[in-house]
């Protein structure tokens, strides 16, 4: 499996995360993405003293999520503080996250607010060498997130210091999508991989990579020509990876993507 590959454990959300680990070194891949969430105590010390792999790159965690950013009264912050110590001991460089919702708030006074809300955590984690990213998500996620394109992720990040995570599923029809990657680069941390099957309308509605719609190997040769050296992270989740099953879906998307980054020569 190519070493650039990274599988998001969302995939595996009703297993104990063990179990996804041991699926992740049965196919070969070497790096992956935890979710705060699926994570319990006794795994997080588990995880802590582990040392057979796949390395923990990086790990997800929704911020200001019930209560929302404009209702939050700081235990958001004390629950980011509690997701960078976890990618400390797990030796994890990045923690990307979802936002929290704006609630009544319009969308410049959300940005202060989510930087505001995040400062504690962001410099903690700068103190432990892990970075902060804030990613793109689709409108359908208004209640828990507000950068729903590209550009807005870009900016939010900048506001707040932080990096960025880049959902292609939430971006690929973004007008004038290589210049804009071109000019995140900088500051993006990881680039999240998956396919969309036109018409489908469920929310979420990923699918394994080269099923769908989505000119993977012309947005990856994009990235990897501007220079990006970071992992490409496998996030699928919706009912077409529920109906073939997490563990055969995710083990041919590796295996896919693993092909198209041979060829593209990362």
């Amino acid at each position: 499996m190519h070493s650039r590959v990274s599988l998001h454990q969302v995939a595996f959300a009703g297993a104990p995360t063990a179990a996804f680990l041991d699926h992740c070194r049965t196919i070969g891949v070497g790096a992956v993405t935890l979710v705060t969430s699926l994570v319990g105590p006794d795994e997080r010390a588990e995880l802590a003293h582990a040392s057979d792999g796949p390395r923990v790159a990086t790990v997800n965690h929704n911020f200001a999520v019930f209560p929302n950013l404009e209702r939050d009264d700081g235990a958001a912050s004390d629950r980011l503080l509690e997701a960078v110590d976890l990618a400390a001991a797990v030796g994890a460089g990045h923690v990307y996250l979802l936002t929290g919702g704006r609630g009544t708030l319009d969308w410049t006074a959300a940005a202060d607010r989510f930087a505001q809300l995040i400062a504690p955590g962001r410099d903690a984690a700068a103190r432990k060498g892990v970075t902060l990213l804030v990613e793109n998500a689709s409108p359908f996620n208004a209640d828990i997130h507000m950068a729903h394109t590209l550009a807005d992720a870009v900016t939010l990040a900048a506001h707040a210091g932080i990096g960025v995570c880049v959902d292609l599923h939430a971006c690929w029809t973004e007008g004038g999508l290589s210049d804009l990657l071109k000019r995140a680069l900088p500051s993006v941390g990881l680039l999240q991989v998956s396919d969309y099957v036109l018409g489908d309308r469920s929310a979420p509605c990923r699918a394994v990579p080269g099923d769908g719609a989505i000119p993977l190997r012309r947005i990856l040769g994009d990235v990897l020509d501007a220079g990006y050296r970071g992992l490409f992270d496998l996030e699928l989740v919706g009912p077409r990876i529920t109906a073939e099953g997490a563990h055969a879906a995710t083990t041919r998307a590796a295996e896919y993507l693993s092909t198209m980054l041979d060829a593209l020569g990362a």
